[in-house]
C-alpha cells in the first residue's frame, strides 16, 4: 500500500514536467493523480520492458532513473537514453507494439500506467510533445556519440540531463542530483570508466562543473553551452526546455 503523502511528494515532478508539455486541465490532473495511486515500485537493475517482447501498457515515470539499453552477446551495453521523473516509457500508437529496446530501472523506481489518451486531447497533445522530445534527444545523442569529442559529450549531456531536469522541477538552479556511476556513463557516452574520469576532472580544472556527493553542479551553463556548440532541444514554437542561466 502506498501511502497517501507518499503518493502526494512522488507525482509532483511527473505532474511539472507534463503541464510543461501542455497546459493541464483539473480533468487531466485527476486521471493523473488516481493513476499515480496504483503506483508500483520496481527495483534497481530489474526491467521495466523488455526488448523484442510486446509492450503490455505504457507507463509513467514517478520517481526514480530508469534508461533504454542495447546489450550485446558479449556482454557490452549501450545507453540509448535515459528517462527521469514524467517521461512515458513504452508509448507507442500501434497495435500491440513490440519493445526496441530494454529499459531498465538504474535506481528504484516507481511507476503507474500511463493513462489512456485520445489523439487531440490535452493528455493527447502531452503525450505527443514527449514523444517529440525524446526523439529529439535519441537524435541529439546519435550526434553526440558520431561527432564530439569526449570532453564535449559529457558537457552535452550534464548540459541536456539539467535542462530536463529543470522542466520537472527536480533541478536547483544549476545543480541536480545524479545517481549515475562513471561506467554507466562510460557505456552511455562510448568511452572507458577511465577517460570518464579524465575528462571529469578536466571539467573541473577548467571550472565547468563540481561534482561532489552525487550532485552535479554545472558553473556557467551558457558559457559551457557556447563552448561546445549546444542549443537547449525545441520540438514546439511554444515547448521546451530554455537556455539555462548562470547564478
Amino acid at each position: 500500500m502506498i501511502r497517501a503523502a507518499t503518493i502526494i511528494d512522488d507525482r509532483q515532478p511527473a505532474l511539472q514536467r507534463l503541464a510543461a508539455l501542455a497546459p493541464l486541465d483539473a480533468e487531466v490532473i485527476d486521471t493523473i493523480v488516481a493513476a499515480a495511486g496504483q503506483a508500483q515500485t520496481i527495483r534497481a537493475r530489474r526491467e521495466l520492458v523488455s526488448e523484442g517482447r510486446e509492450i503490455a501498457e505504457p507507463l509513467l515515470l514517478l520517481r526514480g532513473w530508469a534508461a533504454r539499453v542495447r546489450l550485446l552477446p558479449d556482454g557490452r551495453r549501450q545507453f540509448l537514453s535515459f528517462l527521469l521523473p514524467g517521461d512515458v516509457v513504452g508509448h507507442c500508437p500501434q497495435p500491440r507494439p513490440v519493445a526496441v529496446a530494454t529499459i531498465v530501472a538504474l535506481t528504484d523506481v516507481l511507476v503507474c500506467a500511463a493513462p489512456p489518451a485520445a489523439p487531440g486531447s490535452v493528455l493527447g497533445t502531452v503525450y505527443a510533445v514527449g514523444d517529440a522530445l525524446d526523439q529529439a534527444y535519441v537524435l541529439a545523442h546519435v550526434t553526440r556519440l558520431g561527432r564530439l569529442n569526449a570532453q564535449e559529450r559529457i558537457g552535452d549531456l550534464l548540459l541536456e540531463l539539467h535542462e530536463r531536469l529543470t522542466l520537472n522541477g527536480m533541478a536547483r538552479g544549476t545543480s541536480f542530483d545524479l545517481p549515475l556511476t562513471q561506467e554507466t556513463l562510460a557505456d552511455a557516452l562510448g568511452l572507458t570508466s577511465v577517460h570518464v574520469n579524465r575528462m571529469v576532472q578536466q571539467a573541473r580544472r577548467e571550472n565547468d562543473l563540481q561534482w561532489k556527493g552525487g550532485r552535479v553542479t554545472l558553473l556557467d551553463p551558457p558559457g559551457l553551452a557556447r563552448k561546445i556548440g549546444r542549443v537547449p532541444v525545441r520540438v514546439s514554437a511554444t515547448v521546451g526546455p530554455q537556455p539555462a542561466r548562470a547564478r
